[in-house]
């Protein structure tokens, strides 16, 4: 398979898993895929931001070279919202080290409180940044304060995962 024709051929979930289940376990076809998530195509990257999340989901191990790139798509204002939506959905599923954790709860935390943001990119930021801060409860009550902040912007589902996730 040639990774960046499969992700220029058609956005589907079925695609996603196609790609995913290419790459197993290979660091060398990950780190392919993981240069067109970060690479200057906006399309690209838009569609290499699906199968990624679904390799990290399900090889977490693969994730562990990219911290610091992973870390910078979430703090990239102009990074497309699947880029944002979908490194802040694979962070829920790993350890992230304590080296990262500053950089990455500041950026969950500035998504969360963005109310133009999507919803979706709200609620998997909400969650990892609420994994890193479980054990602080000074930054969980900045959390709850931030999830409470826009009511207008807050749909049922993003209500019930702040419910879940941070007790409100």
């Amino acid at each position: 398979m040639n990774i960046r024709e499969a992700l220029l051929e058609v956005h589907s979930k079925e695609q996603a898993s196609k790609i995913t289940n290419y790459v197993g376990d290979d660091p060398k076809r990950f780190a392919e895929l993981m240069n067109y998530l970060c690479g200057p195509n906006y399309r690209l990257s838009q569609r290499a931001a699906w199968p990624v999340s679904y390799c990290i989901q399900r090889r977490p191990i693969l994730v562990k070279p990219y911290f610091n790139t992973l870390t910078k798509q979430l703090e990239r204002e102009d990074a497309h919202v699947a880029v944002r939506r979908n490194v802040a959905r694979l962070l829920q599923f790993v350890e992230i080290p304590k080296r990262y954790e500053g950089r990455i709860f500041e950026a969950c935390y500035a998504l969360l409180s963005n109310p133009s943001e999507t919803v979706a990119v709200r609620v998997f930021s909400m969650t990892v940044a609420a994994k890193i801060a479980k054990d602080q409860p000074d930054l969980m009550d900045e959390l709850r304060l931030a999830a409470t902040q826009h009511p207008e912007a807050a749909t049922a589902g993003f209500r019930s995962r702040a419910r879940r996730v941070l007790g409100i």
